[in-house]
């Protein structure tokens, strides 16, 4: 009896939980289909008086919405193509190779994560200026292009694989970069596919550096499309709303076709 009351409240608890988290969601989804008359007529309300297609059908008209989604999509893809490959190699070469002077470097990757993203933003822009990248793609990549977490994820999870399969490589004449890509890599999918979904939902929500990086609405991103057709407009919730909703839905599928990997990796990333 005991115990099928604690069950009764774990799941009571949870789904209270998920009811908290979906609230918000459920609002923007249907705010989308609502007119900006019925929006501010009942604001707490879930549900459309009547279901308009208002926003979808602005959101063409006002915002260059196509190239938008194309510049956000190469942003987060292309750039989070760049951090798996990046962190993969230094995290193997500070988890596998033996040198002098690797745990001072580890070490000093990891105190970079204390240093707010903020600090380096004007230095970083200047130099982005002397090269000429200012509001081009490679001046939004390069920059994104490794990150300090991500080192520190894969180095964890590749400690954790049998140093056995490295010996038996270099017994078959293997190198480390033969090792690297045929024997490391394939076996960390968990913790690759965990990190490419984190570093794919932050680049594709991110604000600040897109919006400081590009000037012109060909080079925005998303986020910062959205923000500016805020600031410049009479501002369209229905249309935000709806720039939102569309915006959720290559996050939601990225991680329901990396779910099972994500769990995985959560699980086992940091065991040695």
């Amino acid at each position: 009896m005991l115990i099928s009351l604690r069950a009764a409240v774990k799941w009571a608890l949870l789904g209270i939980g998920v009811i908290v988290i979906l609230i918000p969601f459920i609002w923007m989804i249907t705010g989308s289909f609502r007119s900006e008359a019925d929006l501010f007529a009942a604001p707490q309300s879930l549900w459309p008086t009547t279901w308009t297609l208002h926003g979808y059908q602005s959101i063409w008209e006002e915002l260059p919405f196509l190239r938008l989604l194309f510049n956000t999509f190469i942003f987060a893809g292309v750039t989070t193509a760049l951090l798996l490959l990046f962190d993969s190699m230094c995290a193997y070469a500070l988890a596998r190779i033996n040198f002098r002077g690797s745990t001072v470097l580890f070490w000093l990757v990891i105190a970079t994560l204390m240093i707010p993203f903020q600090v380096t933003l004007i230095p970083v822009f200047i130099e982005l200026f002397h090269f000429g990248w200012l509001n081009t793609y490679q001046g939004l990549i390069v920059p994104r292009a490794t990150s300090a977490f991500g080192i520190f994820m894969l180095r964890q999870f590749f400690l954790s694989i049998p140093r056995e399969l490295d010996e038996a490589a270099r017994i078959d004449g293997a190198g480390h970069f033969r090792i690297y890509w045929r024997i490391i890599l394939p076996l960390s999918k968990p913790a690759l596919a965990t990190l490419a979904v984190l570093h794919f939902m932050n680049l594709w929500n991110d604000l600040l550096w897109p919006l400081i990086v590009t000037s012109s609405t060909d080079m925005r991103t998303l986020p910062a499309g959205l923000t500016l057709f805020g600031g410049q407009h009479v501002t369209d919730h229905a249309v935000l709303l709806a720039g939102a909703t569309i915006s959720l839905l290559p996050l939601a599928l990225a991680f329901f076709l990396a779910q099972r990997f994500f769990v995985a990796g959560v699980a086992t990333t940091g065991l040695k």
